[in-house]
């Protein structure tokens, strides 16, 4: 039998998705799940966005311009300076979703058995990005007991190889929920400096800083023009995960020129999902502050509720809608494949994302899950009253 490449065979499972047949089976049987492992929101998607494709007279489905339709940067560039960062047309670059944004970006900067410094616990996909560009992730951790704050820039400096190209962030934090000050981006953006590094920040999650924090993008720090890449997409923003939009930002002329040969190789990013997304920019700034209100109140339900449930402890996130919980278990990952195929309350049960797939680090996240409030308020006081009740009867509870 002919062989299966190295790449393949290394290419982890997704630890949000990997309990999907659990999920079926218990759904099979008549249960109820409440999906808080993976992060599609329930929000609308802007009603402008819908009916611009609805209303399409387009005759053709004909390509699109590699770096996207112009109108489109066009319009993400003057959202952009709403928000504080001044770019230009030609500083983007339209993919297929956030996900194509990070595998141009590493594909334009590195080089098979190169490195890049990422705090971890981390969006699982950038192993996979890793793996399937050829570059190793070296993995710098950050502790639950200290709200996932960034590491101290001495771990980082500890980690920088004559292999090291990039530092990358998530910002505010898929898994985490954490948002980084204005001062620890400083930090970060000194380090690259000094290295002459790549700063790359996946920003996808903007929109969704809670409790009066800021937001703080990397396109803004003094000095970093030709350090910094930003990664960004439609899908949480709008609710739009099914777009598969996204871009890739940078000042860095050079690093714009490569990743567009990268972008000619795939033709063009999908051409009604461009026309959505340039029309859901004109969603005005209630639309953002109604979600983020609403995510606000989902948080605290959930974080709060978790925290009161006897030897679970959640620090509460200032941005995304994610949170991680250690919980009283022998392993995550069995506790949730237990809750799908063994336990119900009144016939329903709750899909929790096991933490170990977001670290690099082996043995770390052992008793850490993901959860994403995304659900409705009245959900996620059901999911943490199951949850409790679960792990009062789970047979590998360490309480």
């Amino acid at each position: 039998m002919p062989a299966i490449s190295i790449k393949g065979q290394t290419m982890p499972e997704s630890p949000i998705r990997k309990l999907v047949p659990f999920a079926e089976k218990a759904k099979s049987l008549g249960k109820h799940v409440y999906h808080l492992n993976i992060g599609q929101p329930d929000i609308l998607t802007p009603k402008g966005a819908m009916d611009a494709v609805r209303n399409s007279d387009i005759k053709v489905l004909e390509y699109s311009h590699s770096a996207g339709f112009e109108s489109y940067r066009k319009g993400l560039a003057e959202y952009y300076s709403k928000t504080g960062i001044e770019i230009t047309t030609d500083d983007l670059i339209i993919t297929t979703g956030g996900s194509e944004a990070i595998l141009f970006a590493l594909n334009t900067i590195t080089d098979p058995d190169d490195e890049i410094i990422i705090p971890e616990p981390f969006y699982a996909n950038y192993n996979g990005f890793g793996i399937s560009s050829g570059v190793h992730v070296v993995p710098v951790t950050s502790r639950i007991e200290e709200g996932f704050a960034l590491p101290r820039i001495e771990e980082f400096e500890a980690l920088i190889t004559s292999r090291t190209r990039a530092i990358m962030i998530c910002n505010p934090g898929n898994p985490t929920g954490n948002l980084y000050t204005r001062e620890e981006l400083e930090k970060l953006a000194d380090l690259v400096i000094r290295h002459d590094l790549y700063l790359i920040a996946d920003e996808v999650y903007r929109e969704f800083a809670y409790d009066d924090a800021e937001h703080h993008s990397i396109m803004n720090l003094e000095g970093l023009d030709d350090h910094a890449i930003m990664i960004d997409s439609v899908s949480k923003r709008y609710s739009m995960c099914g777009a598969r939009i996204g871009c890739m930002a940078s000042r860095n002329k050079d690093v714009i020129a490569t990743a567009m040969k990268f972008a000619q190789a795939r033709l063009s990013p999908p051409t009604l999902a461009q026309i959505a997304s340039e029309a859901a920019l004109k969603t005005g700034p209630e639309y953002f502050r109604e979600v983020k209100e609403e995510y606000v109140i989902r948080r605290n339900t959930l974080v709060d509720g978790l925290n009161s449930i006897d030897g679970v402890y959640c620090p509460k996130p200032k941005g995304a809608f994610y949170a991680m919980a250690s919980l009283p278990v022998d392993s995550a990952e069995r506790f949730a494949q237990w809750l799908l195929s063994a336990w119900q309350l009144d016939n329903e049960t709750v899909m929790l994302a096991p933490a170990e797939g977001f670290y690099a680090t082996p043995g770390m996240g052992a008793n850490q899950v993901r959860l994403a409030y995304v659900l409705n308020n009245q959900a996620l006081e059901r999911s943490v009253e199951i949850l409790r009740k679960a792990l009062q009867n789970y047979p590998g509870t360490l309480l």
